[in-house]
């Protein structure tokens, strides 16, 4: 039974390592053993042009490999050129059956891929980097993604005030 394996590779290089799996199950003739060979990517739009719409990896430096667990079809995919190892080491461990179809509804898009980190969460500690409260460690009380601002209470001379300040004159 095909299986979904995860096959890690130089960072770069998913489409050479795609086309050269692709070519060598063809050429040792063990196209029954094996399936679709997937660089998992999702459709995204850019942050400063909304109508410009790429292609993004999910997960950069890994392909996926549809086979069958048998020597010969590890052996065909671990001694290609620029693939480091199968997730799970010697013995693959194969994608559990949600991850494979978490993995596809990313890729048609229907769950949403979050391309940045929330960098500054209520209730987290920073530290202030410039102003006249350089040095002052405070807690994050709002965040205002729109205007890279955040609200942080500091404590002077023991009591806790509001600061308002930019996303780059604080560290997390």
């Amino acid at each position: 039974m095909k299986r979904w394996y995860v096959a890690q590779v130089y960072a770069g290089f998913e489409e050479a390592v795609k086309a050269d799996l692709i070519k060598r199950i063809q050429e040792a003739e063990l196209q029954d053993l094996f399936g679709e060979v997937l660089i998992p990517s999702a459709k995204v739009k850019q942050f400063f042009d909304a109508t410009d719409v790429k292609d993004q990896q999910l997960f950069p430096g890994y392909v996926l490999v549809e086979m069958e667990s048998a020597p010969e079809t590890i052996r065909l995919v671990t001694s290609s050129l620029r693939v480091l190892k199968f997730l799970g080491g010697k013995d693959p461990v194969p994608l559990g059956r949600k991850e494979v179809e978490r993995m596809f509804s990313q890729m048609k898009g229907e769950v949403v891929v979050s391309t940045e980190k929330a960098e500054f969460e209520e209730g987290r500690e920073v530290e202030i980097q410039e102003g006249p409260f350089a040095g002052f460690v405070g807690i994050i009380d709002g965040v205002d993604q729109e205007n890279e601002k955040i609200t942080i209470m500091v404590s002077i001379f023991g009591r806790m005030t509001p600061v308002e300040l930019g996303f780059n004159q604080v560290k997390r």
